[in-house]
């Protein structure tokens, strides 16, 4: 789902319906209406006179061929017609997360706010090229992190971001549900993972079949795997755009 704004390009991706159930069971994926939402993956079209130069491509393959084992970055390839998305480097200048400080659903608690701030942590304790950095100040954030009571759909999270021509990463927005739709709350633990999730796909990952890792859509897992952490490392050693 690519919608045109001036010359950036954004991108809706739903994360499914999930519950965090003891680690040897697994959640029921719930098919969505779109395939965004029932896949959780983008098929992406280069545009036109696709900027990204051959000797780019070619360094980002031998880099892909070397070091992709163990990761799932060949799926995520595969379902954007072989190319990546992905912030630029901000070791300098990290992005602002502006995460809600309250919000007027019944049941809502500040420990939601903590558990998304946790979630932040454990992705920028990889020390990626891009970092964060928590802002009290919404107007002049590059993230925003927002809740709604539910979705609509059989989701429990939400994130949209925008890229330039040359696959950029220019700002996005997360939005997680309090409840499941038509069901409970959910917990800190999986607000928690819901938050780690999307942070994974506002940082340029899709959804994988590794039932291992978070960026799963049947998540079995709390915390970042080993896979989640060299897919991301991987992809911020790439240049954004083609790689075919």
């Amino acid at each position: 789902m690519i919608r045109h704004r001036s010359r950036f390009r954004s991108a809706s991706i739903y994360a499914l319906l999930f519950v965090l159930l003891p680690l040897t069971s697994a959640a029921r994926v719930t098919r969505g209406r779109t395939n965004v939402a029932s896949s959780g993956m983008l098929g992406w079209s280069l545009p036109a006179g696709d900027p990204t130069p051959a000797g780019v491509r070619a360094e980002a393959r031998r880099r892909l061929a070397e070091h992709a084992e163990g990761t799932y970055i060949g799926e995520m390839l595969a379902e954007r017609d072989s190319a990546l998305a992905r912030w630029p480097n901000r070791t300098d200048d990290p992005l602002r997360v502006w995460v809600q400080p309250n919000a007027a659903i019944d049941g809502w608690t500040t420990d939601y706010v903590a558990d998304v701030r946790r979630a932040f942590r454990e992705w920028d304790a990889i020390q990626l090229p891009v970092r964060f950095v928590f802002s009290g100040d919404s107007a002049h954030a590059d993230v925003h992190v927002t809740f709604v009571n539910h979705f609509d759909e059989e989701i429990s999270g939400r994130t949209n971001w925008a890229r330039d021509d040359d696959w950029w990463i220019t700002d996005a927005d997360i939005v997680l549900a309090v409840y499941h739709r038509g069901g409970p709350m959910l917990d800190d633990e999986s607000m928690h993972a819901m938050s780690l999730h999307e942070i994974g796909h506002l940082l340029g990952l899709d959804h994988t079949v590794d039932s291992t890792s978070v960026m799963a859509s049947k998540v079995r897992v709390r915390s970042l795997s080993r896979a989640d952490r060299e897919t991301v490392k991987l992809l911020y050693t790439l240049p954004p755009g083609g790689v075919r």
